[in-house]
């Protein structure tokens, strides 16, 4: 723990979120920041871009009381540059992340600033089980982060989440890095310092549909994948190596077989079949290794470009 002044910030990116926020707010979050007496507490909204009336009541808070403060940015850019923006302005001591659906319990942030005094520099939450959650989410969650940790991601356990206490030391740390297509929790997790878990209920929402479908989250885990590790490049380098070496052996029997011993098999391969298999194989490895490649090369792409992870509507944002 290192205390720069006795403030603790609290960043809620927010997408489309009007019908849960004065729920999640009023109801859930408030009451338990009331109860933090020991440190100053700033609230800070990030609007991702949000088209419904979210801004409006993020507005209302924030002419309340100066702890509340919004982060606007000029479009949608994203769960990820939203959460780095409210790690940009975050002045705390230590910050929390949370999401405004509710399917977070705001209770345990108490525990999670115990852990922090007691010296981890990391307090994370990990989800124990779901809620009125289907086959399809619990089945892709576990196998994301079984391919994540395959691919030689160590430092995020399974079932890690943006629930979490970040110290001031890993925050400025962070806010140094400069890759466009990141995931905020893998990136924490691979500065390496002093990490503690609380697990928790994932819950349902309190209202209203996730704004993250399924189409986002798959390519939030291509990015992870990508962005994390260069496993899938070696991956099929060794697929291609295998394929060279066992076509070659299936040449070799082929040849044998076939012309030398006379097709004692009766396997009656021709030219074209066998050429047809080769042309198979080999296609269907060039256009897979292309996919890859192109992922990789997209995202040099991004970075070469030099463009602004987020823009912030200085106009619309109050009380930074």
């Amino acid at each position: 723990m290192s205390i720069l002044d006795p403030t603790i910030s609290i960043v809620i990116p927010i997408h489309n979120e009007a019908e849960v926020l004065p729920e999640f707010l009023d109801k859930k979050l408030l009451p338990e920041i009331e109860k933090i007496k020991n440190y100053k507490i700033e609230v800070i909204f990030v609007d991702d871009g949000s088209t419904d009336k979210s801004a409006e009541i993020l507005e209302n808070y924030t002419e309340k009381s100066r702890k509340f403060k919004l982060i606007s940015l000029s479009r949608n850019f994203g769960k990820e540059p939203a959460l780095s923006a409210g790690l940009k302005y975050a002045k705390g001591a230590a910050v929390i992340t949370i999401d405004a659906d509710g399917q977070q319990p705001p209770e345990l942030i108490p525990k999670f600033i115990e852990k922090w005094e007691n010296g981890a520099e990391i307090v994370t939450g990990v989800r124990d089980r779901f809620t009125k959650h289907g086959f399809v989410q619990k089945t892709g969650s576990k196998l994301f982060y079984w391919m994540l940790r395959k691919m030689g991601n160590k430092h995020t356990v399974p079932g890690s989440t943006d629930f979490r206490l970040i110290d001031r030391t890993v925050v400025d740390e962070f806010n140094k890095l400069s890759e466009h297509n990141r995931i905020t929790r893998g990136l924490i997790d691979w500065l390496g310092f002093k990490q503690e878990y609380i697990k928790y209920t994932y819950g349902a929402r309190l209202a209203g549909k996730p704004s993250y479908n399924m189409s986002k989250l798959f390519h939030l885990a291509i990015d992870s994948f990508v962005s994390m590790s260069t496993t899938p490049l070696v991956i099929f380098g060794y697929i291609g190596a295998i394929i060279t070496v066992l076509s070659f052996l299936l040449g070799i029997f082929v040849i044998v077989q076939q012309y030398i011993l006379g097709d004692p098999l009766g396997l009656y391969w021709n030219g074209a079949v066998q050429m047809a298999i080769f042309i198979t194989f080999l296609v269907g490895l060039v256009l897979i290794s292309q996919a890859i490649s192109a992922l990789y090369i997209s995202h040099i792409h991004a970075e070469a470009q030099g463009r602004p992870l987020y823009i912030v509507d200085k106009k619309k944002s109050k009380n930074l």
